[in-house]
């Protein structure tokens, strides 16, 4: 454990060497919130995709949904998590995002420019992630 304010690329890039140091191998996915530091750094020295975490996801989309619409959207949303393929995982989206650009165009665009950070997942074959993905929590 280690904290930082700024999140800033340096402080990520030292954090991740220290696991090195202490063994962490094998890494395929990186999952955290989508600061642009930890992306950085988990290009530069984990040779892993790297995928935005679904719970801060989620929480940014429902920023864009009124009060009233939140339980509906996010239902709605989370359809797209329980395909079976990317590409199952794409369409569905993408429907999901025709159909609410109409009343909720910033959730719309949000959803458009998020597709390929949280669906990072779905481009390894089943069973090759053991499912134990690194998770970092900023």
């Amino acid at each position: 454990m280690d904290v930082d304010p700024s999140g800033a690329e340096t402080f990520w890039t030292e954090f991740l060497r220290k696991l090195r140091r202490r063994g962490l191998r094998g890494t395929k996915l990186v999952i955290s919130d989508a600061h642009e530091g930890i992306k950085a750094a988990v290009t530069k020295l984990m040779n892993a995709s790297w995928q935005r975490c679904r719970v801060h996801t989620m929480r940014n989309a429902l920023a864009h949904a009124g009060k009233s619409s939140r339980r509906v959207v996010a239902a709605v949303m989370g359809t797209a998590f329980t395909q079976d393929t990317a590409g199952a995982a794409g369409a569905q989206r993408r429907k999901i995002a025709d159909q609410l650009c109409p009343t909720l165009p910033k959730l719309g665009r949000f959803m458009d420019e998020a597709e390929t950070d949280v669906l990072a997942y779905m481009s390894f074959p089943p069973g090759t992630l053991g499912w134990a993905p690194f998770h970092l929590w900023p």
